[in-house]
């Protein structure tokens, strides 16, 4: 979707002609997105009013699944989290990047042998797709970038290797910092860069939020028109950025990446600005 269409589904003027941005939902949605880190946990706590507004929508009978771009856990590891937190979750209710890389290289590549800059979760998940890794460059046929804070110079060595043998290049997510309890930490986003910087060579497909590759792996879970969809996330760039792209209303709060200043000053507007999740109930 280009920035013109993101603009056209602007928030209506307030009676003083300047843009709203504090709408809460006046209906409720059949199913629920949520974004993890920064939306509904912060480390190891539950953001204010997350777990309350979470519970009322499934007694409500709504359907609530989770997405991360975050693939340092596998979604077994998130639903024993959240579970833990007080929000018993099945694993077939979170969808991370890692998964959706795991089907988008079933799809484009496989069979691959790969070389993943990348934490030792996405390798779970690959390998359980029947993939294989290898560290010579030259029997590479991927190269992965993820969030990896076991990043060294020789995983970059390797990597500049494979791609200059003919390897694809492919990244789970691009986020440039995690957040974590007292600020963040460099993400995907540095990792792609120093690869991209000493190859010469552009990533192919980044397949976490905003990707279609993303919204595919959810609206297929939900078997649902996006309409009736809301996705509520701490991220214009990709919690909403990927909602509006693919024609879900979307609901930004203000309790992670995102401040009150920079989402006014953004031209992705979303559905609704929250400054909690309590706010997605319907007044």
């Amino acid at each position: 979707m280009t920035t013109s269409s993101l603009l056209n589904r602007a928030l209506p003027p307030s009676s003083d002609g300047q843009d709203s941005l504090a709408r809460r939902p006046a209906r409720l949605y059949d199913a629920y997105v949520f974004d993890l880190d920064g939306t509904v946990y912060l480390g190891d706590t539950l953001l204010p009013t997350a777990g309350d507004t979470i519970i009322a929508l499934r007694r409500l009978g709504k359907r609530t699944v989770f997405l991360s771009n975050n693939p340092t856990h596998t979604r077994h590891e998130y639903a024993a989290k959240l579970t833990r937190l007080g929000l018993p979750t099945p694993p077939e209710d979170i969808v991370t990047s890692g998964q959706v890389m795991a089907d988008f290289l079933s799809r484009e590549l496989p069979g691959a042998r790969l070389f993943v800059l990348g934490e030792e979760p996405l390798l779970q998940v690959l390998a359980e797709a029947g993939f294989s890794f290898s560290d010579d460059p030259t029997r590479v046929d991927a190269v992965i970038a993820s969030f990896d804070r076991t990043f060294t110079y020789r995983k970059l060595q390797i990597a500049f290797d494979a791609i200059r043998a003919g390897a694809r290049f492919f990244a789970t997510n691009a986020d440039r910092y995690c957040p974590v309890p007292g600020g963040g930490q460099p993400d995907a986003a540095a990792i792609i860069a120093a690869v991209e910087a000493c190859t010469g060579v552009q990533v192919e497909a980044v397949v976490g939020k905003p990707s279609r590759y993303t919204v595919e792996a959810i609206l297929n879970k939900l078997q649902l028109p996006p309409e009736r969809c809301l996705m509520t996330g701490d991220r214009l760039e990709t919690d909403v950025a990927m909602a509006l792209s693919a024609g879900m209303d979307a609901a930004l709060v203000l309790t992670g990446a995102t401040t009150a200043a920079q989402a006014q000053a953004s031209v992705i507007r979303p559905t609704y600005v929250l400054d909690r999740l309590a706010d997605l109930l319907p007044a």
